[in-house]
């Protein structure tokens, strides 16, 4: 085949997602105080986009040095498990930092961690089980004029995975406005409490506002294209389309570590630590809830 500038793109893209994400595995993996909730489902969203650099790296390889049909639906299933692992994990935080925020005084209990193992198991159940179908024989490969824009995957099938992001991204949406409601009124609150300056309570609501506004908006750009033109595009339209949407969506994985990760304080503690040579299991670490993060 001739190489496609496009695939080596999404190649180095996959690299590059491939290597911020596995610090982020190993850090938390590694750190015995990284063990609550929320860095559980950072590590998830990590492990997610990780698997997702991987699969874009190997379809590169298979496609060009290696290419089978049978390879084909194996890395393309990686592909689906992967990105919906990173959407659903996405998903879960967004729940966690609610709740975090609406059940304050109760958040801290044996009942948040069953919930965080509940929500990763349906979250890698679902996505594992959107994977398995391409290989399991919902395919377009004896079928061409059954394809979606994403060969080999059926139109019906890109259809049910775009539906599912418009009604995850809806949840999200309406999680992170009544999150900005809670932010705002605490922040009223305290602001009266200690009798501070109206501009101190209006500062502290905007940081929080432009935060979610950050999150959201990654999100949304990254996936949003991709997603209409899952619904609207046919396998009869040139690749390019396809590419054009695809990559922004990859983006999304590289975004990631930068938003949720590399951002918190005590990761970046230990990842201060590792480069100056004195990495410690026992630093310190200071609680935080995860509408911090």
């Amino acid at each position: 085949l001739a190489l496609n500038p496009w695939d080596v793109v999404l190649c180095i893209s996959g690299t590059i997602i491939s290597c911020e994400n596995a610090i982020v595995v190993v850090v938390i993996f590694y750190t015995p105080a990284f063990r609550a909730p929320m860095f559980l489902l950072i590590g998830s969203l990590a492990t997610a986009d990780l698997l997702a650099g991987l699969g874009l790296i190997l379809h590169f390889a298979f496609v060009y040095f290696i290419p089978s049909e049978a390879v084909s639906l194996l890395t393309v299933g990686l592909l689906v498990t992967s990105f919906t692992a990173s959407v659903c994990s996405l998903l879960t935080i967004t729940i966690d930092r609610y709740l975090s925020l609406y059940n304050a005084l109760t958040y801290y209990s044996e009942r948040t961690v069953t919930r965080t193992y509940i929500m990763l198991i349906l979250t890698w159940g679902a996505s594992i089980c959107y994977g398995l179908l391409p290989v399991m024989g919902w395919n377009c490969l004896k079928e061409p004029s059954a394809c979606s824009i994403v060969k080999p995957l059926t139109k019906n099938h890109l259809v049910i995975l775009s539906v599912s992001f418009f009604t995850v991204f809806a949840v999200m949406l309406q999680l992170y406005v009544q999150i900005c409601r809670i932010v705002c009124r605490h922040a009223h609150q305290i602001a009266v409490q200690r009798h501070f300056l109206a501009s101190s309570h209006y500062v502290t609501t905007r940081k929080g506002i432009a935060t979610l506004a950050v999150i959201l908006g990654t999100f949304a750009s990254c996936w949003l294209p991709f997603a209409v033109y899952g619904l609207l595009g046919d396998y009869s339209y040139p690749a390019l389309y396809t590419y054009a949407t695809l990559l922004p969506a990859t983006y999304n994985s590289m975004l990631n570590p930068v938003i949720y990760a590399f951002r918190n304080q005590e990761i970046q503690k230990v990842l201060w630590a590792v480069c100056c040579g004195c990495f410690s299991s026992a630093l310190p670490f200071r609680s935080r809830s995860p509408s911090d993060v």
